[in-house]
């Protein structure tokens, strides 16, 4: 089947998908961090203070994902989503109108766990769920909703706030998100596989069989798997939300920061529409183990660089493990521990990745100020990468040879 072909007859459940994960900015870090100067100023918080109250935030959030995520095998995605944007708006909302520093905590859950956890998580597994054989593509082309608020948000919501109040534009994404909860239950009224036929429509992972939550967690790939899923959420944050403070490193102007971002969601999408279709092509374990390559060279080249062209280079390996994370991931789930209960195990899953990307903002910012750099923090981060390579590596190899064949005749 042909992309665009494949696109056109699956428009609908395609477009809900790279909703919720545009929509899922609002809660991400790189969108979030970009007021990071004017919320440590007008809280008066230091680097290693906003961290930890951004830490602690979005680590509850991951604990809450453990038992939320779960509800999208049980609930339609077109009902649990509509609710989830609509708590959205309410977090951006929070944000807007919190008027002391101890709320930041409780504001934080709520924008990282509607947005950065529920939103992408609901069009993550609704995707492996609907999708079998094209299921590479399918997550490729819904994940462009990423792609699309990394590139326009940042650079959009810092020009703005040239001329606006910060507090305003929080508004601004409460009405954007609301308005969008009718939208995604119009793209939706009739759901691609409706629950009650959703038996039907599951793929078995190793040893052809469907792994419930509590099998996964106690299988070693799972444990082997652990520092893959930390790294990129940990470090990708730790990047996103100490931009400002780079930017002074590296004698940029915020602004000048930003405007990269294009550059690197362009190479995300490019890799990521690649990688779907070598996904649907060679398979999830050939391709994961090395995914996290380009971290390598990103971070290297992030310690050293001395000038826009630097920094650029490194966002170009950024972008190419954004593209592959953005597929590779989701598809493994799917792949190795099979469907049926593929909403607890992702939201598992999500909830490392959530505890990552609140361990590395605080720990960084920590660092940061105790007199370690952040030019050094990114040596170690590329060391951690190399790591998480090879034990990805050992523990794919040993568990691609208990994977069951693709059923015949899925879509």
């Amino acid at each position: 089947m042909q992309t665009l072909t494949f696109i056109r007859e699956n428009a609908r459940w395609l477009s809900a998908g790279i909703l919720l994960t545009f929509l899922s900015s609002f809660g991400q870090t790189f969108f979030i961090s970009i007021f990071a100067g004017e919320i440590r100023e007008g809280f008066r918080l230091s680097h290693g203070e906003w961290g930890g109250l951004y830490s602690l935030g979005t680590g509850v959030s991951a604990i809450a994902m453990v038992w939320a995520g779960g509800l999208t095998d049980i609930f339609r995605v077109r009902a649990v989503g509509a609710v989830i944007l609509a708590l959205l708006a309410v977090a951006c909302i929070a944000m807007a109108l919190n008027p002391v520093w101890w709320l930041l905590p409780v504001v934080i859950f709520a924008l990282r766990f509607t947005g950065q956890g529920m939103s992408s998580h609901i069009a993550t597994v609704a995707m492996a769920r609907w999708f079998i054989a094209t299921r590479g593509r399918a997550l490729s082309v819904s994940k462009l909703g990423f792609s699309l608020g990394e590139s326009v948000l940042p650079v959009l919501f810092v020009a703005l706030m040239l001329v606006m109040d910060w507090h305003l534009l929080w508004l601004i994404a409460a009405g954007i998100a609301l308005f969008s909860a009718p939208v995604l239950l119009l793209l939706l009224r009739q759901e691609r596989t409706p629950q009650s036929h959703a038996q039907s429509g599951q793929s078995v992972g190793m040893e052809s069989r469907h792994w419930t939550r509590n099998q996964t967690f106690r299988h070693w790939l799972f444990w082997f798997m652990i520092p893959a899923l930390l790294g990129p959420s940990a470090f990708n944050t730790t990047f996103f939300f100490h931009q400002v403070h780079i930017a002074q490193i590296k004698s940029l102007s915020h602004v000048e920061l930003v405007a990269m971002f294009p550059f690197y969601t362009a190479i995300s999408i490019i890799a990521m529409m690649l990688s779907g279709w070598a996904l649907d092509k060679v398979g999830t374990a050939r391709l994961i183990p090395w995914m996290q390559v380009p971290m390598v060279a990103a971070f290297i080249i992030f310690a050293f660089a001395q000038d826009s062209w630097g920094m650029l280079s490194g966002f170009f390996f950024l972008g190419v493990n954004s593209g592959f994370n953005n597929t590779l991931p989701s598809a493994f789930w799917a792949e190795f521990y099979g469907t049926r209960h593929i909403g607890a195990i992702k939201a598992m899953a999500a909830a490392v990745m959530v505890l990552g990307s609140a361990i590395g903002p605080g720990i960084s910012g920590v660092a940061i100020d105790l007199g370690v750099g952040i030019e050094v923090q990114f040596l170690w981060i590329a060391l951690f990468f190399i790591i998480s390579t090879v034990t990805m590596a050992i523990g794919v190899s040993r568990a691609k040879g208990l994977l069951a064949k693709p059923l015949p005749g899925a879509p």
